[in-house]
C-alpha cells in the first residue's frame, strides 16, 4: 500500500538536546542487541527524547498543513492520588488514536489535564485530617483550602509524571487545571450567563443530603443500594400504612389518595381525622392527588412533606405547610417530642416498641427488598432535605442534547449507550450545582436580606453596588466546570485554538460516566458553542482485577499499573490492557497477562536482532523474487486490515492482529523459512530475502508503535541510515 502521506521530516535543529536525543542510539547495529531489551533503561530516556521533538504538539509537526486537525481531550484524572488501572486503560486507548492519527498526517492533539475534583478531592483530604486527628468541621474555610489546595497540587505534579510514565503523547504545553485562574474565571462567567438566560435558578427543594460530609449532592453521585429491611405497617386511623423509615412519620398529617379511586370515595379532600400516632393524637387531613398508584400497596399513602421529593412535590401543589424532622446531622429534631437528639437509627427500635404499646403496628416484614440512597464516597445513608440550593434547568438543555442525537451529531461505541444517554436525557432532572464545601470553584452569587421577605439575588464576578451584600459561600459541584472541560481546553469563545480544534473528534472514558460527564459535556458544547463537543463516544470497560472483581482497597485487590510497568515494561501492560478488550466491556486485569506480553517485547527486540543483523542493508525498494512479493503483498493486506479495524476504533482486534502476526507468522514462520535462504549462495534470492524481512521489519514496527510504543521506537533508533529519524511521526503505511 502507499504510504497515506509524504513525510521528509527531520528533528528540529533549533537545540543541541534534541539533535542528541534522536541520534545516541542510532549509531548502527554493532553491539546494539548483545542484551535482551531492558524496558528500565529505555523507557524514560525514549520518552524525554519524545517530549524534546516538540512533537506532542501539532503546531510543531513536519507535515503540519498536510491534513486536517485530530483532535482528543483527555479526561483529566483527579488530582488526589496516584494513577490507578482505570486511567492506565483509558491513556492507553487514546494514545493509540493520537499516535495512529499523527502517523496518518493528520495534525493530532491530545490535550492534557487535571482535575481538582471537588467532593471526591475534600473527602480524601479529610480521611487524610481524620487520621491526623483532626477535622474540617474545626478549621476555617481558608485554612482548610489552603490545605488543601497544597495537597492537590503536589499530587497533580505527581500524577502527570505517572501519565508519561505510560507513554501518553499528549500536549503538555497545553495542560489545564480546573482552578486554573483562567478556568475559574470562566466557569462562573457561564453562570452568570445561564443564570440571565433563566438557565439557572435558586429554589427551595429536595436535597440528597449526607449527614457526615455536610453537602447536598446531585441524583448522579448518590449510589442506589439494594438493601433488605424491616418494612412496617402501621395502623393510621381507619387507614393501613407501610413504611420502611418509621423515623420519618413525626410529620405525617397528611393521608394521600387517588381522586378516582373508588375505595375511598367516601373521603372528601380536605376532610380532616383525629387518631392517635407516635407521640399522642394528632388531627390529619385527607389529601387527594393523581401521583398516588391505587394499584400499589393499599392505595394510600401518609407524606412528610419535608422528607421526601414526591411528598414535597404534592405538598406544593396543595399548599401544605412543611416541618424538618431530621437535622443536618441526622438527629432527631423536637417534633420528635422524647426521640429528639437522637440518631435515626438508634431511634427506630424504640419509635417501633411506641407504636406496638399503642397496637398500632400490624405488620412487620423483615425481608422487605427495596433501594436505598446513600452518599457515593462514605456509603452514609443520604437523607432527603429541603434546603435552597442552586439549579440548573435541564429540560431545555437536555432537548438540544435529544436533538444531536437525533441528527447523527454524536455517536456512541457501543452503540447501546445512546439508549441510556437518550434516557438519561428525556428523563432529566433539574440538576443541584450547589455544594456546601470549601474546595472547588466558588459560585459567584450575592445575597442582600438573606431568608427574609425581601431578599435580593445577584449572579456577578464583583459584589453588587451598595450595603448589605454578602457572598454565597457554596462552591460548585465539579461537574459543573469538567463538563465544559473541551471548551475551556480550546479556549472557548476567543483563543487560538477554538476555531481549529473544536469541536474535537472523540471522548474516550469510562461507560460508567454516561450519565454523569457525557450529558453534561453534550449540553454545555451545544448551549454555549452551538455544537456538539464530539461527534464520538467511545466507552470503555471497568478494569477489575484478576477474578474479574472491582478493585477496592478495602478487598485489598488494587493492582497498581506502575507496579506493573516496572516489572514488565509499559509497552506489555498496555497490550495487556487493550487486547480481548471490547468497548464497554468491563476487563479482567491479570498480571500473567501482562507478564505474557513483556515475552512478546523481547520477541520483538529478538526479530530485529535477526533481521537486522543476517540480512543485507539493501534499499525496501529492490526487485523481490515471485514467493517474496507474494509475502510483501500480504503485509499491506495485513497493514490494510489494521488501518481499518484502527478507523472503526476496534482497537481490540488490531491489537489481536497484529500480536498473532508478529510472533506466529512473522517470527515462527516468515523468518524460520528465511533462514536457510539467507544462508544460500543464490545472491539474488538473498537479496531479494533481505529486502523483504527489513520491509516486515518497517511495517511491523510502524504498525505496533501505537501499541507498545517504547520498544519500537528504542528498535527504530538502532536501525541505521533512517530517514525518519523518529518512528512517532513516520508515515503510517495502511
Amino acid at each position: 500500500m502507499d504510504p497515506v502521506r509524504k513525510n521528509d521530516q527531520e528533528i528540529p535543529a533549533n537545540t543541541e538536546t534534541r539533535n542528541h536525543a534522536a541520534t545516541e542510539v542510532s549509531n548502527g547495529i554493532d553491539g546494539a542487541f548483545l542484551k535482551p531489551y531492558d524496558s528500565q533503561n529505555t523507557e524514560s530516556r525514549i520518552y524525554e527524547m519524545w517530549e524534546n521533538s516538540g512533537y506532542f504538539n501539532p503546531d510543531n509537526l513536519p507535515c503540519a498543513s498536510c491534513r486536517d486537525p485530530y483532535t482528543i481531550v483527555m479526561p483529566p484524572p483527579n488530582a488526589n492520588g496516584d494513577l490507578h488501572a482505570g486511567h492506565a486503560l483509558f491513556i492507553t486507548l487514546e494514545d493509540i488514536l493520537i499516535r495512529f492519527k499523527r502517523m496518518m498526517g493528520y495534525r493530532a492533539l491530545w490535550i492534557p489535564g487535571a482535575d481538582h475534583a471537588g467532593f471526591e478531592t475534600q473527602v480524601v483530604y479529610e480521611k487524610k485530617l481524620e487520621k491526623e486527628g483532626r477535622s474540617r468541621f474545626q478549621m476555617e474555610p481558608q485554612e482548610l483550602y489552603d490545605e488543601i489546595y497544597a495537597f492537590t497540587l503536589a499530587n497533580k505534579k505527581n500524577m502527570e509524571t505517572q501519565v508519561r510514565m505510560m507513554g501518553a503523547s499528549c500536549d503538555w504545553s497545553r495542560e489545564k487545571f480546573t482552578l486554573d485562574p483562567d478556568v475559574v474565571t470562566r466557569v462562573q462567567e457561564v453562570f452568570i450567563k445561564m443564570f440571565s438566560d433563566g438557565l439557572v435558578y435558586r429554589g427551595k427543594r429536595t436535597v440528597n443530603w449526607c449527614p457526615k460530609h455536610q453537602t447536598s449532592l446531585s441524583d448522579v453521585e448518590t449510589a442506589n443500594v439494594e438493601e433488605t429491611a424491616p418494612l412496617y405497617y402501621f395502623k393510621y386511623g381507619p387507614f393501613t400504612i407501610a413504611t420502611a423509615r418509621p423515623e420519618t412519620k413525626f410529620g405525617d398529617k397528611y393521608v394521600v389518595m387517588h381522586p378516582d379511586d373508588t375505595r375511598y370515595a367516601a373521603w372528601k379532600h380536605g376532610q380532616t381525622i383525629d387518631l392517635e400516632w407516635i407521640n399522642g393524637p394528632i388531627t390529619a387531613t385527607v389529601i387527594k392527588d393523581e401521583a398516588i398508584d391505587p394499584a400499589f400497596g393499599t392505595g394510600v399513602m401518609t407524606i412528610t412533606p419535608w422528607h421526601d421529593a414526591t411528598d414535597f412535590e404534592i405538598a406544593k401543589r396543595h399548599n401544605l405547610p412543611f416541618e424538618q424532622i431530621i437535622d443536618w446531622r441526622g438527629k432527631l429534631l423536637p417534633i420528635a417530642g422524647e426521640f429528639a437528639g437522637m440518631k435515626i437509627l438508634a431511634a427506630r427500635p424504640k419509635i417501633i416498641e411506641t407504636l406496638q404499646r399503642k397496637g398500632l403496628v400490624t405488620k412487620i416484614d423483615e425481608q422487605y427488598q427495596h433501594v436505598a440512597k446513600r452518599c457515593y464516597k462514605c456509603n452514609t445513608l443520604i437523607e432527603p432535605q429541603v434546603k435552597d440550593q442552586w439549579f440548573v434547568k435541564m429540560a431545555p438543555l437536555a432537548q438540544q442534547a435529544i436533538e444531536a442525537i437525533n441528527n447523527g451529531s454524536v455517536r456512541f461505541i457501543p452503540e447501546n449507550y445512546e439508549k441510556i444517554f437518550r434516557y438519561w436525557m428525556e428523563n432529566a432532572l433539574d440538576w443541584n450545582i450547589s455544594r456546601q464545601i470549601v474546595w472547588g470553584i466558588p459560585i459567584p452569587a450575592w445575597f442582600k436580606n438573606r431568608g427574609t421577605d425581601t431578599e435580593e439575588m445577584a449572579a456577578s464576578l464583583e459584589r453588587p453596588d451598595g450595603d448589605g451584600w454578602e457572598a454565597d459561600t457554596d462552591t460548585f459541584d465539579t461537574w459543573f466546570s469538567s463538563g465544559q472541560w473541551p471548551l475551556l481546553v480550546t479556549d472557548f469563545p476567543t483563543g487560538k485554538d477554538f476555531p481549529t480544534y473544536y469541536p474535537t473528534d472523540v471522548m474516550e472514558t469510562g461507560h460508567d460516566l454516561i450519565f454523569k460527564w457525557i450529558p453534561r459535556m453534550v449540553i454545555f458544547g451545544l448551549y454555549l458553542a452551538k455544537q456538539a463537543p464530539f461527534h464520538t463516544v467511545y466507552l470503555h470497560g471497568l478494569v477489575n482485577d484478576a477474578q474479574g472483581k472491582k478493585m477496592s482497597k478495602s478487598k485489598g485487590n488494587v493492582i497498581s499499573p506502575l507496579t506493573l510497568t516496572e516489572k514488565y515494561g509499559t509497552d506489555a501492560l498496555r497490550m495487556a490492557l487493550v487486547v480481548g478488550n471490547t468497548p464497554g466491556t468491563d476487563v479482567a486485569l491479570r498480571e500473567d497477562k501482562v507478564k505474557g506480553y513483556k515475552h512478546f517485547s523481547n520477541k520483538l527486540w529478538n526479530i530485529a536482532r535477526f533481521v537486522l543483523e543476517r540480512t543485507e542493508e539493501v534499499p525496501i525498494a529492490t526487485p523481490l523474487e515471485s514467493d517474496d512479493s507474494a509475502l510483501r503483498d500480504e503485509m499491506a493486506s495485513v497493514a490494510a486490515d489494521v488501518t481499518k479495524d484502527l478507523e472503526a476504533y476496534r482497537i481490540h482486534l488490531a491489537a489481536e492482529k497484529l500480536y498473532h502476526f508478529a510472533w506466529h507468522r512473522f517470527a515462527d514462520e516468515i523468518i524460520e523459512a528465511s533462514k536457510p535462504l539467507l544462508a544460500g549462495e543464490d545472491e539474488g534470492v538473498r537479496r531479494s530475502r533481505s529486502a523483504l524481512l527489513r520491509l516486515m521489519l518497517d511495517r511491523t514496527l510502524r504498525l505496533l508503535h501505537p501499541f507498545m510504543p517504547f520498544v519500537t521506537e528504542e528498535i527504530w533508533q538502532r536501525i541505521p541510515n533512517q530517514k525518519e529519524k523518529l518512528l512517532m511521526t513516520a508515515v503510517w503505511i495502511g
